[in-house]
């Protein structure tokens, strides 16, 4: 590693999460690299970094290879909601096969560790409760959401396959639902989706009777445990869940949002969608050993930032 600032890629950069570990990485002092084609990423959300000099910014679709330096790698391209995975599922699991290929490539060159934003997406429809990284998951593999999935757990393969074969050092987080501003406004996740719903006094939309639980960590917390795993100590690998473990039904988080928006929005069902899981909870006993963290935003707290992101967005026209 180099003496004095590190420079550091971030794939995906201009997206939710990477926007803000562009944040968390210029704050503490190091370059960033952002890297993203701009399919789910957007330019707003990386708008106000661009007169920092320690910032920059290429346009670069990582299913191509990339040839630059660095000193750490966070691959974290890829879209992540179902809306937008599933528009080009090919493209999805190119971006997570081919991407992967490449990044990983890259830090072979380099020598530098790489990290990689896996997914609770890869337990599937859990059958065990919560998830530790030792299940092996639920997944259906010839399904809508398999591009995503699956993309993710091959991901996962050819992590562990290049640190097996090559020594690579790498790093592995498996992501559970998070939350925030610079959420995408049109991701049709259940977050963005019911504060949308809710400061526009429309109905919020539950799929089935809205018993299925999931859990919300706060984008912040996320990008802490990220930069943690990342400077974890050699030859710990993971993969780690980074999520929140406080669950709550998906009609309790409704509740909650229309409470929190003021709003009067009433609550109409719809069948549920092929593959959803119906639980989702991390367990996180080996981040809180290995890394110290655990979340601690306040779930209130952090859903009044992101309400007041999308009602800001909303003023705006």
């Amino acid at each position: 590693m180099t003496a004095g600032p590190r420079r550091v890629i971030i794939t995906g950069g201009a997206g939710f999460v990477g926007s803000h570990l562009a944040d968390a990485i210029l704050a503490r002092g190091d370059e960033v690299l952002c890297v993203d084609n701009f399919y789910t990423g957007q330019k707003r959300n990386i708008a106000h970094l661009h007169a920092n000099p320690y910032f920059e910014l290429i346009r670069h679709d990582v299913t191509f290879p990339l040839y630059v330096e660095a000193d750490e790698i966070y691959h974290l391209a890829c879209p992540a909601a179902p809306i937008h995975y599933q528009r080009d599922p090919v493209q999805t699991l190119k971006t997570s096969v081919h991407g992967s290929i490449n990044m990983l490539g890259l830090a072979k060159r380099l020598g530098v560790r790489i990290l990689q934003a896996s997914t609770s997406e890869v337990y599937g429809d859990p059958e065990v409760h919560p998830q530790p990284e030792s299940y092996w998951g639920n997944v259906n593999p010839i399904g809508v959401r398999s591009c995503y999935d699956e993309g993710k757990r091959a991901a996962e393969t050819l992590f562990f396959d290049y640190h097996r074969q090559h020594g690579l050092e790498i790093k592995v987080a498996r992501i559970f639902n998070t939350f925030g501003p610079r959420m995408h406004v049109n991701d049709g996740r259940v977050v963005s989706n019911f504060i949308l719903q809710a400061l526009q006094g429309e109905d919020i939309t539950l799929y089935g009777e809205g018993d299925q639980t999931r859990s919300f960590c706060y984008v912040d917390d996320l990008v802490a445990g990220l930069l943690a795993l990342m400077d974890s100590r050699q030859g710990f690998c993971g993969p780690v869940n980074l999520g929140n473990p406080h669950e709550m039904t998906i009609r309790a988080l409704a509740e909650t949002i229309i409470e929190a928006a003021g709003s009067r929005s009433r609550l109409v069902h719809k069948p549920l969608p092929a593959d959803d899981p119906q639980q989702r909870r991390p367990d996180i006993s080996l981040a809180e050993n290995e890394l110290g963290w655990r979340p601690g935003m306040d779930f209130k707290a952090g859903l009044q930032e992101t309400i007041a992101y999308f009602d800001a967005l909303l003023a705006e026209g």
